[in-house]
């Protein structure tokens, strides 16, 4: 009977979960159930594993819809149906088509019309029209009255109660982006949308006993089931598994060597361990698609980081798939691959934001877009969405809804409508909102994709599942990450700027002569880091001064402890001081100095958290690690992470600890795990931070003008290129005949690129490079002009940034030139013409030019002045008592400093106030940091970007100096004098 459920995952329309669905059937003895959400098939393995609890006979289908209008409904007979109603809509997914008034003739699934779109002699073999109960009246002058056999009750279930009516009228007025009052009949469900006792349906359908057989009978024969237990990965890459087995086995002790050389017995004992646990947990094929990928990307010359849990593997290492030795860092297989591990591994493949696409593109072709997909993740409401949402609902203005977002505590936002905002959104909080794409997650499967789900086709153009991360470790998954990463590319294209700057080829992979290069050692130790990867940040750089890190292990190590939660639980802090000071701490139970000695008592990476957990508490490995993962929000039952917390507690008080240690222990693996890295991660980013720190530590200039092209970093470009004259760049203006698009290098003299300059269009630069490559250097602006169809507002943006200069002419007198040679003509206007008129020679006054208005030019253009700094700029001639250099000098002392602001970071207090740390960099370019408390920065808050004066105490902490602030103001800059 009821064979048309909507669950939440009808997007802005359903009102349950899939759980609460199956709960409340149950609990009504509702024997069969179908799901049929609106244009997916999300929920369904959820679905199934839900009835499968609670006795329930599961049935798949999907409620196909044109914006509101419903079309029609498919309901599965067996798994291939399901395959079939999937496929269906992925490919009207994929081609952008809307889904047809008819569907295509399924083998092996129903179609069931709404009543009165069809007659009978319409309707194919596999056809039915559905009855609501509400519609049973008018059967009595239908032309199928007599037609019965192509009937089907089919009663809607959108609604566990009454006040779920409310809603979705709610959910209904976001989805269709109109005001609540202006919802009506046509996009709403209707009212009895509610399970429904068996009784009333035979009652009703009494006079129509064929009807109710129909439904029975196709009920029984819908059958759907899958086996969560095994693996649906692509099951080989050869063509057996024993094939896989020898091609792994060959090409890791192949790697062995080159990894290790012939006389390493450690590294091929763990090699064949290794390999034998891969085969027998059916992970070989998993290992050598990961391979072909980096054949592929290596061959292209695409560089890789391969990291997460993955770089725990020595097979991994010998594949090439990491750089990371997990004998030197004595990283342990079964963290990767664990019998008792409750999810199944995943490689975590970073490659450049330029070349990722390219990599998934061969992933695509190779395994063949039926057996692959992206995964996808569901967006759901949050706190300030759901408020801005619910408040255009309402009609309420932007400014009132951003008051209501940013302070929804004001008396100011209490009234009628606040209140049901707050009420309905209270309700919606975690409901599915939006379909989107995982980061980075690719399935390569045995079967189909879409016998397990339909697929979208985001604006990326790869074709995306339609659940997440979570369904696909459910069923068996095993997930390979492929992800961009702008590290990457600023390596990669600083190894090109050497060659063709310096004609030097560089090995970014001889990661071990790294490790043990002095002056990428002491750049480490002085947090000399800006543009390196991971290491660049002001709380990074002041991690490494206080830990005076200068290799590789204690780098691998600060990683990790710079994370969110283990400064939060003030671990950080206690790290460093036993850092320093190893013989003076009590380690909290000798269990901890056993498993922890390394890191001093201090958890720093995930595995510290099993460790402690397996060790000290005696939770078994699998729960241990159902314990990180929930904390690293990784997995979905809170229950089940409820049982564990109770059941570590339990165990702490059967071993006798205290309560007070116990809960000690609880609250540094509980602050600490959410934002923890694996070790092998840390080591991976490691490896990659020292691949940054040698091409900054010995091509500083090239290094930084790669990490401007990649435009992504900690920092804003300015402060990049304030670093690359802080190294000894000559920083130039960009010049038509030297520049390019992106910003380059020729010895020591760095232009900043095109696609810097404001409002100068793509075409534009292209149209003049194109020109410039092909016939030689401009001579003149009158040749300029003459050989490039450009318009006048694009010459002026040009001249205004100085890239005429090297004409000898000042820029007020080559814009008088511009506008008197083009006038108002366009550029197609000027093409057109045959000859050309002789320019007119004009003889122009002594116009003056201006080094602040130049500099004013240069901030409206680029963003940043280059010909003057913005201490030149100031109205005071004053640039501070001292430098940053100087600050160790004067710890205890009162001082006067001047910086430009470069980064803020916000902080909330216990007691919810906001403070603020933030980065400044002095007259010299060197940075400096300062502290801002609650009450000084209610006194003295920061005005936006710019130069202040700073008034504050000088600290010190383990070497690194900071400043207390107590006063700050802005600091007025000359007057531009272009106005």
């Amino acid at each position: 009977m009821y064979l048309n459920c909507h669950s939440y995952y009808s997007l802005r329309y359903g009102t349950m979960p899939v759980e609460t669905l199956v709960e409340q059937a149950a609990g009504k003895a509702v024997p069969a159930l179908a799901l049929t959400d609106i244009n997916n098939s999300t929920g369904t393995m959820d679905f199934i594993r839900a009835c499968r609890r609670h006795g329930v006979h599961p049935i798949a289908g999907i409620e196909f819809r044109d914006g509101n209008r419903l079309l029609y409904t498919g309901i599965a007979r067996n798994n291939e149906g399901f395959r079939e109603l999937n496929e269906f809509l992925s490919v009207c997914n994929i081609s952008k088509k809307p889904l047809p008034p008819d569907p295509p003739p399924f083998r092996n699934a129903y179609v069931v019309f709404p009543f009165g779109r069809k007659t009978p002699s319409q309707l194919l073999g596999n056809e039915y029209m559905g009855v609501r109960l509400a519609g049973v009246r008018k059967l009595f002058s239908s032309p199928f009255r007599h037609r019965q056999e192509k009937l089907l009750i089919m009663q809607p279930v959108t609604f566990g109660s009454r006040e779920d009516y409310t809603i979705h009228t709610h959910l209904r007025a976001v989805d269709n982006n109109t005001l609540l009052s202006k919802i009506n009949g046509e996009h709403l469900a209707a009212k009895d949308e509610h399970f429904r006792p068996l009784d009333e349906f035979l009652d009703a359908f009494r006079g129509y006993p064929e009807i109710i057989r129909n439904t029975e009978s196709l009920i029984g024969d819908c059958r759907i089931g899958f086996d969560f237990s095994t693996i649906k990965n692509k099951n080989c890459f050869t063509v057996s598994r024993y094939d896989d087995k020898l091609l792994l086995e060959k090409l890791a002790l192949d790697g062995l060597l080159y990894r290790y050389g012939k006389n390493n017995p450690e590294a091929r004992r763990r090699v064949k361990h290794e390999l034998e646990i891969i085969d027998r947990l059916g992970f070989s094929a998993y290992f050598l698609i990961t391979w072909d990928v980096i054949r592929y990307s290596m061959s292209r010359g695409f560089y890789h980081v391969g990291r997460g849990s993955g770089a725990n593997s020595i097979v991994a290492y010998c594949l090439k798939i990491t750089d990371v030795d997990p004998i030197e860092l004595d990283l342990y297989f079964e963290r990767f691959i664990n019998p008792k591990r409750t999810s199944p591994p995943d490689f975590d493949i970073d490659y450049s934001w330029k070349e990722r696409d390219e990599v998934l593109d061969y992933i695509f072709k190779r395994y063949g877009k039926k057996h692959t997909a992206l995964l996808g993740t569901i967006s759901t409401f949050r706190d300030r969405s759901i408020v801005r949402e619910l408040g255009k609902v309402y009609g309420l203005p932007k400014p009132e809804i951003d008051h209501l977002v940013q302070y929804p505590d004001d008396m100011l936002n209490r009234s009628q409508i606040t209140g049901k905002i707050m009420y309905i959104g209270h309700k919606i909080i975690d409901f599915p909102n939006q379909r989107s794409i995982h980061a980075g997650g690719v399935l390569i499967s045995e079967e189909p994709i879409t016998a397990y789900t339909a697929l979208d086709m985001p604006p990326k153009g790869f074709q995306t599942t339609q659940w997440d991360m979570y369904v696909a470790e459910e069923i068996g998954f095993e997930k390979l990450d492929i992800l961009s990463q702008r590290g990457i590319g600023h390596i990669k294209e600083c190894v090109d700027i050497v060659l063709d700057n310096r004609k030097k080829k560089i090995d970014v992979h001889d990661v071990e002569a790294f490790k043990k290069n002095p002056k990428i050692r002491e750049q480490l130790r002085r947090g000399e880091t800006s543009g390196c990867f991971y290491v660049e940040s002001p709380a990074m750089r002041g991690l490494l001064k206080k830990l005076r890190c200068d290799n590789y292990i204690s780098l691998v190590a600060a990683s990790s402890i710079i994370r969110p939660g283990v400064s939060k639980s003030g671990m950080m802090r206690e790290y460093i001081w036993r850092f320093h000071h190893p013989g003076e701490f009590e380690y909290i139970h000798p269990v901890m100095e056993e498993q922890l000695k390394e890191t001093f008592g201090v958890m720093v990476y995930q595995e510290d958290v099993i460790k402690i957990c397996h060790h000290f508490a005696g939770l078994d490995l699998a729960d241990a690690d159902v314990l990180r993962r929930a904390m690293s929000g990784k997995f979905r039952s809170k229950n089940e992470f409820k049982r564990i917390a109770a059941r570590y507690f339990e165990n702490c008080r059967q071993r006798g600890y205290p309560d007070e240690m116990a809960r000690e222990v609880w609250r540094q693996i509980e602050s600490f795990a959410g934002y923890s890295f694996s070790k092998a991660h840390s080591a991976s980013y490691a490896v990659e931070s020292f691949q940054s720190l040698y091409l900054k530590s010995h091509f500083p200039l090239e290094f930084m003008v790669a990490v401007i092209n990649n435009f992504g970093g900690f920092y804003r470009t300015w402060v990049y290129v304030n670093e690359a004259r802080r190294c000894g760049a000559v920083i130039s203006l960009p010049c038509i005949n030297l520049s390019r698009y992106k910003t380059s290098i020729r010895g020591k003299e760095i232009f900043p690129g095109f696609v810097h300059i404001a409002n100068l269009e793509t075409r534009t630069i292209s149209a003049f490079l194109e020109e410039r490559e092909q016939h030689g250097h401009y001579k003149s602006l009158e040749d300029f002009v003459s050989r490039v169809p450009i318009g006048i507002e694009q010459l002026v943006i040009l001249i205004r940034i100085g890239a005429f200069r090297f004409t000898g002419r000042g820029k007020k007198v080559l814009l008088w030139d511009a506008h008197m040679q083009l006038g108002k003509s366009t550029p197609a206007r000027r093409e057109q013409m045959l000859f050309h008129s002789p320019e007119k020679k004009f003889k122009l006054p002594d116009l003056e030019e201006d080094a602040l208005e130049d500099a004013y030019d240069e901030i409206e253009l680029l963003g940043f002045p280059v010909t003057l700094t913005a201490f030149d700029m100031l109205k005071t001639s004053f640039r501070g008592a001292l430098m940053a250099r100087d600050l160790m000098k004067h710890v205890g002392r009162k001082v006067r400093m001047l910086g430009n602001l470069v980064t803020i970071k916000n902080v909330k207090t216990v007691k919810k106030e906001w403070m603020h740390f933030a980065a400044f960099l002095d007259a010299e370019g060197e940075f400096f940091d300062t502290v801002h408390f609650p009450k000084s920065l209610k006194n003295y808050p920061f005005r936006g970007y710019g130069v202040y004066l700073i008034l504050g105490e000088v600290t010190e902490e383990l070497g690194f100096p900071g400043i207390t602030v107590e006063k700050l103001a802005r600091l007025p800059v000359r007057t531009d004098p272009r106005y």
